[in-house]
C-alpha cells in the first residue's frame, strides 16, 4: 500500500478514533486491503455544493468524522463572516441510512461552536430547509442527503442567508476553511447542547402556508377535487408533506403508492431512487394504470426532483422528462398569471443553459423576461438575489426534473412542484383535456423541441485527461459543420467568451466561469458539452426543434423520426458512440 495511504490509515489507527472504527480498519487489512486503499487514499473533497460521498470509515468516505470536520469548517467561516452577532443555522435530513446521525452530529459541532441551532425533529424535504432558513432569519443551513444517489452514499449540502446553496465568494472561502481542518481534534464535538431548538410542526405550518398560496385557480380544483393522482415518494421525505399539501390544496382522490411509501435509507423497491429512471416509476405506473389515474408523480429521497406520468390520447402512459415538465409548468404560471390577472410588467423566469429553448420562446412570446443561468439552482437563487428589488421572480427550473416556483425559498421544490402539476392536470380537466393535448398545443404554437442527454466516462487513470483533451479538441479546433449543418455560433463559458464562425464576431458571456462549451447550428440544433468537475465524465445535451402545423401531425412517425434521425446524426458525426 502507498505510504502516503499508510501514513492516513495510522493517524485512524492512532487517534481519537471510536473502537468500531479502528475495527472496521482492522478488517480491511486483512480482508480486503484494496478497499481500505481507496478509502484513504485522498480526503473526501468539499466542493462548491459541499460533501457527497460513499459511507464507510476513513478519509474518502462520508461518516461522522468527515461530517464533524467539515462542519467545524463552515462554522468558522460563519464566525469569522458574522463577528459578535447571534448565528442561527437550520439542519435538515433525509430518509437515507445514518441521516439522522448525521443531522445530529452537524447540530452538535455547529452549537459547540456558539451558533443558534434549529435541528428539524424528524426527516424533511430539502426545500422546507430552505424555507426555515429564510422564515427563521437563519445565516446559513445544512441538509444531510445524497439526493438521489444509490443507498450507499449520503452526502451534506451547505445553505447561506438567503436560502440558496453557497455561491462565490462564500463556496470557495468554505472550502478553504474546510481544507485547513486537519484532525478530528480540531473539531469541537460537544458542549453548546443548550444551542439547540428542535423544530418541527410551526415551521411546517409555515411551508404549507406558502405551498398553498402558490394555487393560482383554487376553484377548479374545487370543481375537480376528485382528479385522481397517484403519489410515490420513493421510500423519501415526501411522505411527510406532499399527501398533506394535496389535501390542503383542495385535492380528495389522492392514492400513495403503499409499496414505497414508508422511508427507507436501503429503498428496497428501486436500484436508483430517482423519478428521472423509468425503473423507479414503474410500480406508481403500474398502479396508475389499475386506478386509471390522471396523473402520476413521484419524488426522490429529499423531494427536490419530481417526475410525471400523463396518459396520450390513446390512453397509453408515458413518462415525461425533465423539459417537458418544465415546459408545461413554467407556461401554466405565465398564461395563469395573465388570465388572472395578477402579472407584473416585471415578472421574470430563470432556466438553465442546457435547458430547452421552447420555454425563452413561451417567455418571448408573453412578454415576459427570460434568465439563463449556468447549472444548479444556486445559481437561479443568486440571478434571485441579484434582481429581487427590481424585478419580480415568478419560476424558474432545470431539464433534471427541478422547479422552483414562487420566491419565498431558493432550492429546487418538488412539493409544491406536484401540487402546482396536479393544479394544472385539474385545469385542462376543467376543459375537458389533458396535460399531453396542452403540450402538443404548445408544441404547434412554438415548435416541436426534443433533447436528448448522453453520458460518456472515460475509466482508467487517463480519464480526466482524455475528457480535458476533447474538450480542448472542441474549443481550439471547433467543427465547421455537425451532421451537414453549419455551426453558426460557439459558446465558451470557461473563456466566457461567444463567437459567429461565420463572420468571426465576438462578444462577451456575463456568466460565471464554467467549462461548458455550446454549438449552435444553422437548422437550430443546439449541442451542449459539460464535463465533471469531479468524475472522468461528460455529458452531452442535444436539442433539435422543426415545426408543425396541427396536433394531427405530431402523431404522425415521420415527425418524430425526423428529429430523432438529427439527434442520432449529430452523435455519429461528433463520434460520440
Amino acid at each position: 500500500m502507498d505510504g502516503a495511504i499508510m501514513q492516513r490509515v495510522q493517524v485512524w489507527k492512532d487517534g481519537k478514533y471510536d473502537d468500531a472504527a479502528k475495527q472496521e480498519i482492522a478488517r480491511l487489512e486483512r480482508e480486503n486491503p484494496v478497499e481500505l486503499a481507496d478509502a484513504f487514499y485522498r480526503n473526501l473533497e468539499f466542493g462548491t455544493g459541499g460533501l457527497r460521498g460513499i459511507m464507510g470509515i476513513g478519509t474518502n468516505r462520508i461518516n461522522k468524522y468527515t461530517v464533524g470536520m467539515a462542519t467545524q469548517g463552515f462554522a468558522n467561516y460563519l464566525i469569522q463572516t458574522y463577528p459578535g452577532g447571534i448565528i442561527r443555522v437550520a439542519i435538515a435530513h433525509d430518509s437515507r441510512n445514518n441521516s439522522r446521525q448525521f443531522a445530529e452530529i452537524t447540530a452538535n459541532v455547529m452549537a459547540a461552536n456558539g451558533i443558534k441551532v434549529f435541528l428539524f425533529e424528524a426527516l424533511r424535504p430539502t426545500p422546507e430547509l430552505s424555507f426555515a432558513i429564510r422564515h427563521l432569519g437563519c445565516q446559513g443551513g445544512v441538509v444531510c442527503t445524497a439526493s438521489h444517489n444509490p443507498k450507499e452514499y449520503n452526502g451534506y449540502k451547505a445553505y447561506w442567508n438567503d436560502g440558496g446553496q453557497l455561491v462565490p465568494p462564500h463556496d470557495k472561502n468554505v472550502i478553504k476553511e474546510v481544507e485547513k481542518i486537519d484532525s478530528v481534534d480540531e473539531v469541537k464535538w460537544s458542549g453548546g447542547e443548550a444551542n439547540i431548538t428542535i423544530v418541527g410542526k410551526e415551521v411546517d405550518a409555515a411551508y404549507i402556508d406558502m405551498v398553498k398560496s402558490l394555487s393560482v385557480y383554487p376553484e377548479v380544483i374545487t370543481r375537480q377535487r376528485d382528479l385522481k393522482i397517484v403519489y410515490t415518494p420513493i421510500h423519501g421525505t415526501g411522505i411527510t408533506m406532499v399527501p398533506e399539501v394535496l389535501q390542503r390544496f383542495g385535492f380528495a382522490n389522492v392514492h400513495v403508492v403503499e409499496e414505497q411509501s414508508k422511508p427507507d435509507g436501503n429503498f428496497p423497491t428501486v436500484v436508483y431512487p430517482n423519478p428521472e429512471e423509468s425503473e423507479a416509476m414503474s410500480i406508481g405506473l403500474k398502479k396508475a394504470k389499475e386506478l386509471d389515474a390522471d396523473i402520476l408523480l413521484g419524488t426522490d429521497p429529499d423531494a427536490d426532483r419530481v417526475g410525471i406520468a400523463i396518459k396520450d390520447k390513446q390512453g397509453n402512459w408515458m413518462l415525461m422528462n425533465g423539459n417537458q415538465t418544465a415546459v408545461l409548468a413554467f407556461n401554466y404560471i405565465i398564461e395563469a398569471r395573465k388570465a388572472k390577472g395578477i402579472a407584473q410588467k416585471n415578472d421574470f423566469v430563470v432556466k438553465t443553459i442546457v435547458t430547452t429553448d421552447m420555454i425563452d420562446r413561451i417567455a418571448a412570446d408573453n412578454n415576459v423576461k427570460c434568465y439563463n443561468v449556468l447549472t444548479g439552482f444556486k445559481w437561479i437563487a443568486e440571478l434571485i438575489k441579484e434582481k429581487e428589488a427590481s424585478e419580480n421572480y415568478i419560476v424558474g427550473g432545470e431539464e433534471s426534473y427541478g422547479l422552483m416556483i414562487g420566491n419565498k425559498l431558493r432550492d429546487k421544490d418538488a412539493v409544491s412542484a406536484v401540487a402546482l402539476l396536479c393544479e394544472m392536470a385539474a385545469y385542462e380537466k376543467d376543459k375537458g383535456r389533458s396535460l399531453y393535448e396542452k403540450l402538443i398545443d404548445l408544441y404547434v404554437q412554438y415548435g416541436y423541441y426534443k433533447e436528448h442527454l448522453i453520458s460518456i466516462t472515460k475509466k482508467g487513470m487517463n480519464g480526466q485527461r482524455e475528457i480535458a483533451d476533447m474538450m480542448d479538441g472542441y474549443r481550439n479546433n471547433p467543427p465547421v459543420t455537425i451532421n451537414g449543418s453549419p455551426v453558426v455560433h460557439l459558446l465558451d463559458y470557461e473563456l466566457r467568451k461567444g463567437k459567429n464562425l461565420q463572420t468571426g464576431s465576438e462578444w462577451d458571456i456575463t456568466l460565471p466561469i464554467s467549462n461548458v462549451l455550446q454549438f449552435i447550428l444553422a437548422d437550430g440544433s443546439k449541442i451542449s458539452a459539460r464535463p465533471s468537475g469531479t468524475e472522468p465524465k461528460i455529458k452531452f445535451y442535444f436539442s433539435v426543434n422543426t415545426t408543425i402545423k396541427s396536433a394531427a401531425e405530431f402523431d404522425s412517425i415521420q415527425v418524430h423520426g425526423e428529429l430523432d434521425k438529427r439527434i442520432q446524426g449529430i452523435i455519429s458525426d461528433m463520434g460520440l458512440k
